[in-house]
């Protein structure tokens, strides 16, 4: 990987796992007690907004007593020490990585520690409750919302996204399943681009098979044996 200059990084809830944030799809997972259609659409938050903003505001509440892991440090220091671009696009709503560290990071799914308001469209910093329906601090209304993308609802930053995929020289996939689109269509849009490809994950994801290279095991140990190669 000699001729990298340009990295684009997509990270997954396999990377948060390690510091106890639940991943999404697993046996135990963060959905476990409520349908994805009854707290991640904006169908639930119409049709029942009071559980949709408890079950948000207790996820708010349990990543801010949770801490960045060896994973996230290591990608802090690639992104303070690459001196090529680079963009970690992450599909985790928590802020372990800025935690650690990192500042080229993009959210594509939002973030918990932001409320957006529907009635002026401002994103205010957020870390309490939203079930009592606080005033938006920009304009006063009672309609903030959590800032997180919901199914059926378009990520975030997609033309910044892609724009960087056009640019890398290398793509590397980190603790994604694969099943959620359009993350995880990125492998596919490089591979078409002749972009080389990598994934770290704790197992295969749905998409391995376009992968030029897929190494298995936790984020905590891949993640920073990989970026040691990468900083030589």
């Amino acid at each position: 990987m000699a001729d990298i200059r340009n990295i684009v990084i997509l990270t997954g809830a396999g990377v948060s796992a390690e510091s106890g944030i639940d991943t999404f799809r697993g046996g135990g997972g963060l959905w476990e007690k409520h349908r994805v259609e009854d707290v991640a659409t904006p169908e639930a938050f119409a049709r029942d907004p009071d559980l949709v903003l408890r079950f948000y505001d207790m996820r708010r509440a349990a990543i801010q007593e949770k801490e960045p892991n060896r994973a996230h440090a290591a990608l802090a220091r690639l992104d303070a020490e690459w001196p090529g671009d680079l963009l970690i696009v992450t599909q985790n709503v928590d802020d372990l990585h800025e935690r650690a560290g990192a500042r080229r990071v993009l959210h594509m799914h939002g973030t918990h520690l932001n409320a957006w308001c529907t009635a002026c469209d401002a994103r205010s910093r957020w870390t309490g409750p939203l079930i009592d329906r606080p005033p938006c601090p920009a304009c006063g209304a009672r309609a903030l919302r959590p800032d997180v993308v919901w199914f059926g609802e378009m990520p975030y930053e997609m033309e910044r996204i892609y724009g960087a995929l056009q640019a890398a020289d290398l793509f590397v996939s980190i603790g994604t399943s694969g099943a959620v689109y359009p993350a995880a269509g990125f492998v596919r849009e490089a591979r078409e681009l002749g972009t080389q490809t990598l994934e770290l994950n704790l197992e295969r994801s749905q998409g391995s098979a376009w992968f030029d290279e897929t190494r298995l095991g936790p984020a905590g140990e891949l993640v920073p044996a990989w970026v040691d190669e990468m900083l030589g």
